[in-house]
């Protein structure tokens, strides 16, 4: 079955009641077919309980107008590839719409006209509509998204809890703690080698664990509620100044560099004078390793992470984030965050928020917390963002996931991560919802002014091939 894609956009002048209409045809991407055809972890499988996964009807099904139920609006043109199911962050949307009315204030959003949409007999038609107040800006392109990914793109001051869909939660409370944190230590996932790397720092050493999960093949004697996992490797690296700092609490965190190297940092936090900081660079493929101190000249920092070994549940914070050679850590007063060259450690920015942070993780407070994680390319935290340019976006700083004590580990348009606070522990699956399910490149921008109402028609059918 092929589909396509005609949109019409007309932009009426509230003055003078000129209309200009531009009309283009679109290309499909590989997002529905990607979630309609990819299964990690059995997130679509019920190994145990129904009710710990989506209900698809009016979430998922039927495809349109939720699965395709929203829209985004671009200030610039979309690379026309199939497999290009999310923007960059230096072209996040301008405007979006759901499928249905805008009641909140977001003036980004507008609204569907849920009169004028239907169902056709091969396909569907959606409208919406803009006010004069609503999605001004250039637009250079137009793309179909989820409901969801409509509701708000990204994340606004108005709300961001949509651009995450949970799709599942396993219960893996049954496992001894030794076990659940194998898993809550996870620093990285190989979707494709059906493997997780799990770092932690004990007894002198960097401890890591090569660890065999099903997620796309399941052996003969195998579960997918993530009991079966088998450690492939234990190894130690032993380090002589790199350690987690603290007594009771241990301060430390590991990080993917998406270099080819694991990083360890370990620092107290610090409301005046320089910052102290441990650090560790692990080789993936043999091990090797580099480590030292850096004395960070007035820098104010949070602890980079915590752990607490002798706690009766598995603990993790995570307060930091590695992104293209850099280490971003939150400054201690809330208001900014700070970025610290790996390679050199001179080189350190403060990046003001412009505003003092709540300062709340993603999920709930609890024994465990992430209040940053990289998703593409952009650094999600509480409530910013922190986009490639080191753009700060100010977000509303809902709670968006469950409890959790790993970053989130992307593959497509799914989002993977363990978890838990008080005995209550869960591998979590979400949907990342702002997809590209089509990409409508304009052939030249236009520009949507407080003067103008704009009114999108936008028809996506079904064609049989012949």
């Amino acid at each position: 079955m092929k589909l396509k894609g005609t949109m019409v956009m007309e932009l009426t002048d509230v003055n003078t009641g000129e209309v200009t209409t531009i009309t283009e045809e679109n290309m499909v991407t590989n997002a529905v077919n990607d979630i309609l055809g990819t299964n990690p972890m059995g997130v679509f499988y019920c190994e145990a309980d129904y009710s710990t996964g989506t209900v698809w009807t009016g979430n998922l099904l039927p495809i349109c107008p939720n699965m395709i139920g929203g829209i985004l609006l671009f200030s610039k043109a979309l690379e026309e590839k199939a497999d290009n199911i999310y923007p960059s962050s230096d072209n996040l949307p301008v405007a979006y719409a759901s499928n249905n009315v805008n009641s909140t204030a977001n003036t980004a959003r507008g609204s569907m006209n849920l009169t004028e949409s239907k169902a056709l007999d091969n396909g569907y038609k959606f409208v919406w509509e803009f006010t004069p107040s609503q999605g001004n800006g250039t637009i250079a392109a137009v793309a179909l998204t989820s409901r969801q990914g409509g509701e708000n793109g990204f994340g606004s001051l108005i709300g961001d809890a949509s651009a995450f869909l949970l799709l599942k939660e396993v219960d893996i409370g049954s496992m001894s703690k030794a076990r659940q944190l194998v898993l809550f230590e996870a620093v990285e996932m190989d979707f494709e080698k059906d493997l997780v790397y799990s770092l932690t720092f004990e007894n002198s050493a960097v401890k890591i664990r090569k660890v065999r999960i099903p997620v796309f093949s399941v052996g003969l004697n195998e579960k997918i509620d993530d009991s079966t996992y088998v450690v492939l490797s234990d190894t130690a690296v032993t380090t002589q100044t790199f350690q987690f700092l603290g007594d009771y609490t241990l301060y430390g965190e590991f990080m993917d560099g998406h270099d080819g190297y694991w990083y360890g940092f370990s620092n107290v936090g610090n409301s005046s004078g320089s910052a102290t900081m441990l650090w560790v660079k692990i080789k993936k493929d043999d091990y090797s390793m580099e480590e030292g101190e850096w004395t960070l000249s007035n820098a104010k920092l949070m602890p980079v992470g915590e752990r607490d070994p002798g706690s009766s549940y598995p603990e993790r914070t995570i307060k930091c984030c590695v992104r293209n050679g850099y280490l971003y850590v939150p400054a201690y007063n809330k208001k900014g965050i700070y970025k610290i060259n790996l390679a050199n450690s001179a080189d350190v920015t403060l990046i003001d928020f412009g505003f003092t942070s709540k300062w709340k993780p993603l999920g709930a407070t609890g024994t465990c917390e992430v209040y940053m994680t990289l998703i593409g390319d952009i650094i999600v935290g509480g409530d910013f963002q922190v986009l490639a340019d080191d753009t700060i976006v100010h977000t509303l700083g809902s709670e968006r996931l469950n409890d959790s004590a790993t970053p989130l580990f992307q593959y497509k348009e799914f989002l993977i991560g363990w978890g838990g606070s008080y005995g209550n522990e869960y591998r979590n699956v979400y949907l990342l919802t702002p997809y590209l399910a089509t990409i409508n490149n304009l052939s030249s921008a236009v520009v949507k002014t407080t003067d103008k109402t704009m009114k999108i028609t936008y028809t996506l059918t079904e064609e049989t091939d012949v």
